[in-house]
């Protein structure tokens, strides 16, 4: 494996300062030591940029993005004109040996995704992973990110959080995720779809508590910011009478040891049977919920018709 000592270029050309304009300004900057560069890029609001952000962009020799035309509008704004290259989950194979050779031939490589932190929900890891293994250095820029803003705008708690990524599309397969979930101490972050919004934020009130906090945050940083506030069920009735637009963040408050309302305890109970045995079931749902095993058993035992056919066949009572 190759050394960043080993590229670190010693027949590179001759490096020269490039400036960019600011408020009117000429900023000069210098030239990057050769290495992969995540620029965290505003989410809405192009004032958002850094100042490290925009020198390390006007000193690249290259930027990977994922659209050069959304890119263009933030350089553009602010007088940096550096070669552009398409990198993105279509053709990031193709790309990743054509950027990391660049990087051995001594040139600074900066990734930014359309908009936030690169690496979050886009193929940018794969990039870093390979940057690594060819032996160059990886400098993060940090900035905007729409899971923090929106953890800092959700009222919820912000000690401990938990990042899921997108739920899946599908109603099944999304409600056994959230299961995973349920019973975690921390605040609870889904990146979503305006038209799934209504349907996963059901979805969250049946298998994590339709009193739980939660929140829904939308288009943030730009002119038609939103927060919504509240229990799961209310958000969820909110959504659907009023479908959010633009970027959807939803979150959901951590879990707290309990009594749960009846409807929590056979949402959580139908979702358990469809994974597993009745008494193990039972089990599982009275830990979370605090209430005695063989209620809860004798609960599940009504609802077993209610669970698939093809879910695990019941096993002793307990």
């Amino acid at each position: 494996m190759p050394s960043h000592q080993d590229t670190t270029h010693r027949d590179a050309p001759a490096r020269e300062e490039r400036s960019y304009a600011i408020d009117g300004r000429t900023v000069s900057v210098r030239p990057l030591e050769p290495g992969l560069y995540p620029v965290a890029t505003p989410i809405g609001n192009l004032a958002d940029i850094s100042l490290r952000a925009l020198e390390v962009l006007a000193g690249a020799d290259l930027i990977a993005c994922e659209d050069t035309r959304v890119s263009r509008v933030l350089l553009d704004r602010y007088g940096i004109h550096r070669p552009l290259v398409a990198y993105h989950e279509h053709n990031a194979a193709r790309e990743r040996p054509r950027l990391t050779a660049a990087m051995t031939l001594g040139k600074a490589v900066a990734l930014i995704s359309d908009a936030g932190t690169p690496l979050i929900s886009d193929p940018g890891y794969k990039l870093v992973e390979a940057t690594l293994e060819e032996g160059h250095k990886v400098v993060p820029i940090p900035g905007p990110s729409a899971i923090l803003t929106a953890i800092v705008a959700s009222g919820l708690p912000t000690d401990c959080f938990l990042f899921g990524g997108f739920l899946p599309s599908r109603q099944t397969a999304r409600r056994q995720r959230l299961a995973e979930f349920a019973q975690l101490g921390a605040t609870l972050v889904f990146y979503e779809s305006p038209h799934r919004a209504a349907e996963t934020l059901a979805d969250m009130a049946d298998v994590l508590g339709a009193d739980r906090p939660g929140a829904l945050a939308r288009e943030l940083t730009k002119r038609f910011e939103e927060v919504r506030r509240g229990p799961l069920k209310d958000l969820a009735e909110g959504a659907q009478a009023t479908p959010p637009r633009g970027e959807i963040v939803l979150l959901a408050g951590p879990y707290v040891p309990g009594e749960a309302s009846e409807d929590d305890l056979d949402a959580l109970l139908i979702d358990a049977l469809s994974q597993m045995p009745m008494g193990k079931a039972a089990a599982e749902i009275a830990k979370v919920t605090g209430r005695p095993r063989k209620e809860v058993y004798a609960r599940a035992q009504t609802l077993k018709a209610l669970v698939p056919t093809d879910a695990p066949e019941e096993d002793e009572a307990p």
